[in-house]
């Protein structure tokens, strides 16, 4: 194996350019060669969809040329061998010890989720604290923790970094499911006949749901369809608490906001812990861009200012950074520029941002609009500086982002650079009354109305 893939590595170096192969070929390495399947290490995702698409033919007709034989490329990320590896390495230790061992118990985590891999802002700093004493404390603090937010924002790469940080550091039975699955679950016991089966699942579901130690439940907000399933959700959640057993809910919304919930189950929510995750800011965002760039092709080769286009244009929450990410990662492939620089970033990601630019009633929205009105920049808006034709714009834009938005005080203040409660209610009252007397205001206000 390891003679083969060394003459298919001279071959390639052969056929390709410099650049694409330090970025796709130089990280790869063989892992097994069993009958007709080459099993390489890959380090990313984007290096699985790169490979097999994009230089499939290559791969094939070198890999003949050298073997004389066809072989299906199969190709796993680090995490995907060591997971493999573990499971193999398990299943020969059950086999040596021919004991009777249960069957291992399935938390559903993503090991990939860690506290260490989690970017830390203003806009989640109190989550990350939250999370991080009920991770070391389950059962005994915050409890449920509830954590709420717009879809995107980290909610649940939080939660499976408590599971993984408990599962890691103790004995305790970890489990983490979508609301989702726990209705599908739930329903299952009317699917079955009645009878001994029907007993057998419902007493199943009771193991799997009361008998665990810290029950991590996601995106709570689509139990409002059962109404069955939330009165066993009551009755699960019930005998969990009263045994200190650590609960974990996440929701798109408050407790406050669910109002399809019964009124018992969000009384219990609030019980504990509300915390709300905000998107994150700009500062937060650029933290993000860099850190999803390490231990990738692209690391150490983007300038700021293509690191900044990226946090301004994606401003709504971190899938769309990651997609950004991927689609450059896949441009650079292509195309392999001799830098990639904010024109080729511009480039490359023109079709994926430009529909994202107001694609959404927000404050990043706002301040878009009220940028290009005045022909200033959002960093501009979210400046220090204090010059006229800057901070008459930030005060409408903050304005705007308090009448058009339901976000508040705290949260518009981290988006317009981390002014606090006063600044910002201060910026409203003085639009507010300028208004009132203002005619060319009122004009300024409608045109960036209509622009939205």
């Amino acid at each position: 194996m390891e003679e083969i893939f060394k003459n298919f590595l001279t071959e390639i170096e052969k056929s390709v350019s410099e650049n694409v192969y330090n970025l796709w070929y130089s990280p790869l390495k063989p892992i097994s060669l069993v009958d007709d399947k080459f099993t390489i290490q890959v380090p990313m995702i984007i290096h699985k969809q790169v490979l097999s698409s994009t230089y499939k033919d290559l791969i094939d007709t070198t890999l003949y040329s050298i073997t004389n034989s066809h072989y299906e490329m199969i190709y796993l990320t680090e995490e995907e061998v060591t997971n493999i590896k573990d499971k193999d390495t398990k299943n020969v230790d059950k086999k040596e010890t021919n004991l009777d061992v249960e069957d291992e118990w399935e938390t559903n985590l993503i090991p990939r989720f860690t506290f260490d891999n989690f970017v830390v802002g203003d806009s989640n700093k109190l989550a990350v604290v939250s999370a991080h004493t009920v991770a070391q404390h389950p059962g005994q603090v915050h409890n449920p923790l509830f954590l709420y937010g717009k879809s995107g924002i980290g909610k649940t790469h939080l939660m499976h970094a408590i599971g993984n940080y408990i599962h890691d550091n103790s004995d305790l039975k970890v489990l983490y499911v979508t609301s989702d699955e726990y209705i599908m679950d739930y329903t299952g016991i009317a699917a079955v006949n009645k009878g001994a089966d029907s007993i057998n699942y419902a007493k199943s579901f009771k193991d799997k749901y009361k008998n665990v130690d810290v029950l991590l439940i996601d995106d709570i907000q689509f139990l409002v369809v059962a109404d069955k399933s939330q009165q066993e959700f009551f009755n699960t959640f019930n005998a969990l608490f009263n045994a200190n057993k650590q609960i974990i809910i996440s929701s798109d919304r408050s407790p406050d906001d669910l109002k399809k919930l019964e009124d018992r189950l969000r009384s219990r929510f609030m019980m504990g812990l509300p915390v709300d995750i905000y998107p994150p800011d700009f500062n937060l965002r650029c933290k993000i861009i860099n850190s999803k760039l390490k231990n990738t092709p692209l690391e150490d080769k983007l300038s700021q200012d293509v690191v900044e286009y990226i946090a301004n244009s994606c401003q709504s929450d971190v899938r769309h950074i990651e997609g950004s990410i991927n689609r450059l990662l896949a441009y650079t492939a292509m195309m392999v520029p001799a830098k990639i620089d904010l024109n080729f970033a511009v480039e490359a990601l023109k079709d994926y941002l430009s529909t994202n630019v107001y694609s959404e009633s927000s404050v990043s929205k706002i301040q878009k609009a009220v940028a290009d009105y005045f022909n200033i920049t959002v960093n501009d808006l979210k400046s220090k500086k204090k010059t006229s034709n800057i901070a008459k714009p930030r005060h409408i834009a903050i304005y705007l982002s308090r009448v058009e938005t339901d976000e508040g005080l705290a949260r518009i203040g981290l988006e317009f650079g981390g002014r606090d409660h006063s600044t910002i209610s201060a910026s409203i009252e003085k639009i507010s009354n300028e208004l009132k007397t203002d005619e060319k205001l009122n004009n300024t206000l409608k045109e960036i109305k209509n622009k939205l």
